[in-house]
């Protein structure tokens, strides 16, 4: 379920960015390409999410 989480988030911020740079730039909003960016995006962070080794507190020092 966090994937399919972090999925979507990454579809709603990849359309508010794009939007956004492009009325800032003068340029179009293109639906497609955004979706694109925004998933890619969120599978980045998924991956990155599981190279990265968690923190395990239950070692005694």
């Amino acid at each position: 379920m966090k994937y399919l989480m972090t999925l979507f988030w990454g579809f709603l911020i990849g359309q508010a960015v794009n939007y956004i740079g492009s009325s800032l730039t003068g340029g179009m909003y293109n639906f497609f390409i955004a979706t694109i960016i925004g998933l890619v995006g969120a599978v980045i962070v998924i991956l990155i999410g599981l190279v990265v080794p968690k923190n395990d507190k239950t070692t005694a020092h």
